[in-house]
């Protein structure tokens, strides 16, 4: 909530931005409820309706909050915001005059809100981190089973957990993906999805993917940038240094949420999880994930691999503190393989960790600490 506050203070509009059922409804309540406001849901045809004249209806709340959630459906309204806004600031009304709530990158945003340049500020919320977790007494190891999505991760069981995630891919098959991109086979989609579950970390092969689902690369290019606009998978780039080796050029795709990689392949439990093939590249996938989202605004996540296999699970370049290294393991008394090693001594970076799923942080040798992935996003997220 601090960083959406922080946000209204500077800018007269504020995106928040991320997938569906992540709470983004929930805080821009509890963000309105601490002063005068009015929300609108645009989902709602009684909602829409108020808006046929815009700006006659949203003059008269210029000394409110106007919560606008799911702006997708009204893309248009996006020119109207910026002449209100135009218009209070010559009347002095500069901030905090509009929260936009939306099921798409802010990339996605950006290209509808062109007309907002300037005007707006873009906050992203994710699923529970394992931070938030953690400070509410959550299991971690839950969280990873289930993901964290709220209404999976606090279901009462998991059976009634991997249900919830079932339904939630298939309205997004079957409802959102209409609505907020091109038309594409609900089934087809799904195979996509599945099959990145499956190879959850991989380097991403197109023209692979393409023979599986009988479409051009192309076409998968393109949902898969759906998916990407969606926040529902992250492709991450490779780290380009001209170190004279040759570096791999592919990005490693994976679907942001464990527990939407767990539904898709049927993963009920940890007890299924941890006898799966998928395990590894889920455990990296989860960790990534909060790391990224606890890291500094501003950092640059990347991997590192060579053809000759030396490899870092993630880079991130860290504004002010300079490049870190991660190597990811689900075993406690995992070391680094001797290319991430390598990797570091082509790198150089300042900081190389070891991250595992353990509570106790010490050193490894080489200048490699090992530490928990709780106690390492609090670490990131203690950066300024």
């Amino acid at each position: 909530m601090a960083s959406v506050r922080e946000a209204l203070s500077r800018q007269a509009s504020v995106a928040l931005v991320g997938p569906r059922q992540v709470g983004k409804t929930t805080l821009a309540h509890a963000v309105a409820d601490e002063g005068p406001s009015i929300y609108l849901d645009l989902e709602a045809a009684g909602d829409r309706a108020k808006l046929a004249d815009p700006v006659l209806f949203l003059d008269n709340f210029e000394d409110r909050l106007v919560v606008l959630d799911e702006i997708h459906r009204v893309p248009e309204l996006f020119s109207v915001l910026r002449g209100l806004i135009d218009r209070g600031r010559r009347h002095g009304h500069r901030t905090g005059r509009f929260l936009i709530l939306g099921s798409a990158s802010m990339d996605l945003l950006r290209q509808s809100g062109e007309s907002l340049a300037g005007r707006i500020a873009y906050v992203e919320m994710g699923p529970v981190s394992v931070r938030e977790a953690i400070a509410a007494n959550g299991d971690p190891t839950l969280l990873w089973v289930r993901g964290g999505f709220p209404d999976s991760f606090l279901e009462s069981s998991d059976r009634r957990s991997l249900d919830w995630r079932k339904d939630f891919i298939r309205t997004y098959l079957e409802r959102d993906v209409p609505m907020l991109g091109p038309r594409i086979p609900a089934e087809t989609l799904e195979r996509l999805w599945t099959m990145l579950a499956h190879e959850q970390g991989a380097l991403l092969n197109a023209s692979r993917l393409a023979t599986s689902l009988m479409a051009s690369a192309q076409t998968v290019s393109r949902y898969l940038d759906l998916l990407v606009d969606l926040l529902l998978v992250r492709r991450l780039r490779p780290f380009h240094a001209n170190l004279g080796k040759r570096l791999v050029k592919s990005p490693k795709v994976y679907i942001r949420d464990s527990g939407i990689v767990h539904a898709l392949l049927g993963i009920g439990d940890y007890s299924a999880l941890a006898g799966h093939p998928v395990v590894g590249g889920s455990w990296e996938g989860f960790v990534i994930e909060n790391l990224i989202g606890a890291a500094p605004s501003r950092s640059v996540p990347s991997f590192y691999r060579t053809a000759t296999g030396q490899e870092i699970d993630l880079l991130l370049e860290i504004p002010g503190h300079g490049l870190w290294a991660f190597e990811i393991k689900r075993s406690l008394s995992a070391s680094p393989e001797p290319g991430f090693h390598q990797a570091c001594a082509d790198l150089k970076p300042p900081r190389t960790f070891l991250v595992n799923p353990g509570n106790e942080r010490y050193p490894l040798g080489g200048g490699v600490e090992a530490v928990g992935v709780a106690e390492m996003a609090e670490m990131l997220a203690a950066l300024e």
